[in-house]
């Protein structure tokens, strides 16, 4: 099992990144909450890892700290949750913001997430409401804050609307939520973290 990775990120199109280890280009699916950490230089990180095995694929998931990967291992032990909708859950929410939805018990929430219905979302809210750590603050990427350097308005915003499809919203929804959104000077991370935060 590969548990942790420490290299240099040479490519991002989230949800997927692109990750340099000695040498090795480990492809990993990361969530929002994880590019929201990544250096805009090539500062090294260092991510937390989960390997899932299935028949046609292996799939690394990489995250920002400890505490994110432990609520998506979590996650994918609640039935109808799997890689995908887990990553959705954490590119919408912090694992804060999770626990406290979580514990009020608030169907709307978790609904607003794309691959997520209300029987789903009431079973979260039932497997999940004991397995859930106390709020903590912190994480592990040591560029957290760092400024970034925005590409074009019109790539970012493309690479924007990618990635809000591939975390599962569809492209009407997308071009919706994106719509509002002043992208001059944003970086992508930027722009996806306005649209899922408006579509609260």
């Amino acid at each position: 099992m590969i548990g942790l990775l420490r290299g240099r990120v040479l490519r991002k199109q989230p949800p997927f990144l692109l990750l340099d280890v000695n040498g090795v280009g480990y492809e990993i699916e990361a969530p929002m909450s994880t590019f929201y950490l990544l250096p805009s230089d090539d500062s090294p990180v260092t991510l937390h890892t989960h390997l899932a095995v299935r028949e046609d694929a292996h799939i690394l998931y990489g995250f920002a700290n400890d505490r994110d990967r432990a609520l998506f291992r979590a996650l994918l032990k609640v039935s109808g949750v799997g890689g995908k909708v887990a990553l959705a859950i954490l590119s919408g929410m912090t694992t804060d913001e999770f626990s406290v939805t979580v514990q009020a018990g608030d169907v709307a929430a978790l609904t607003r997430i794309p691959g997520i219905g209300k029987k789903t979302a009431e079973r979260l809210i039932v497997e999940m409401r004991d397995r859930l750590e106390a709020p903590a603050a912190g994480g592990d990427l040591a560029a957290a804050g760092s400024e970034r350097v925005p590409g074009s308005p019109e790539s970012t915003l493309d690479d924007a609307m990618s990635a809000l499809q591939a975390l599962g919203y569809k492209a009407a929804e997308a071009q919706r939520m994106l719509r509002p959104i002043d992208t001059g000077g944003l970086s992508t991370e930027e722009i996806i973290r306005a649209a899922l935060q408006s579509s609260r």
